[in-house]
This record gives C-alpha cells, structure tokens and sequence, in this order.
C-alpha cells in the first residue's frame, strides 16, 4: 500500500475514532471503515451514491465503483508495474487472467512503444 495512503488512512482513523467517542452509546457496535453520520452500518448502495454525487461535484462524468477497479489496473500497467504483480494486486489467480482482459490496452501500449521507437531512429 503507498505510504500517502496509508497517511490518509492513519488520519482518517483518528477522525473515525473521535466519531465513536462523540456519538457515545448511539454508536452500532462496529468496526467497519465506513458509516453513516450516526455511526450504523450502511448499504452498499449508498457508495454508489457517494461515488456519483462526488463525480457530479467534480464536474467528471459518472462511471461505477467497478470502472474504478479497471482504471486502478489500468494506470498500474501504464506506469509499468509488472503483470505478475498488478494480477496479484487485483486479486486474480493468474496473470494470464489480467493479460487476457487489458490485452487490447498492451497491444495499444506496444503500439506507442513501437512509435517511440520509430522516433529514435529519426
């Protein structure tokens, strides 16, 4: 995990918490990352909801919380992390899985390699 995030996660640890101490006994007895304002469990949904409003705000498009995973993946093989370790950060059981499903994201990153290339030799 980057250190930034785990920075991120060390502070948002604190406010989660303070959270718990300021809603006292009005706290559901859980342990979960994330909650509503009154400290019980939230559905699923509700992270889709977040995900949108939080997209609309920004003036970005609207994808799903599973676009995100494809967008993670993908930035990994454009900075050049290895398959074998974006496959196993993904948590897929082979890298083929991962080779099979970018394919068509590496034969356009081998196309680009190739232009590169091409320039070089200008």
């Amino acid at each position: 995990m980057p250190d930034k995030l785990i920075g991120y996660l060390k502070e948002y640890q604190k406010w989660w918490n303070n959270q718990k101490h300021y809603l006292g006994d009005r706290w559901e007895d859980t342990d979960r990352l994330f909650f509503t304002e009154d400290g019980k469990t939230i559905s699923p949904g509700l992270f889709r909801v977040w995900l949108q409003k939080t997209l609309t705000k920004a003036g970005l498009p609207k994808v799903s919380l599973h676009s995100l995973r494809h967008t993670n993946i993908t930035l990994q093989l454009i900075a050049g992390v290895d398959m074998k370790t974006v496959s196993a950060r993904a948590g897929h059981s082979k890298a083929s899985t991962t080779s099979d499903f970018y394919s068509h994201f590496i034969k356009n990153s081998d196309i680009h390699a190739s232009e590169v290339i091409n320039k070089i030799f200008e």
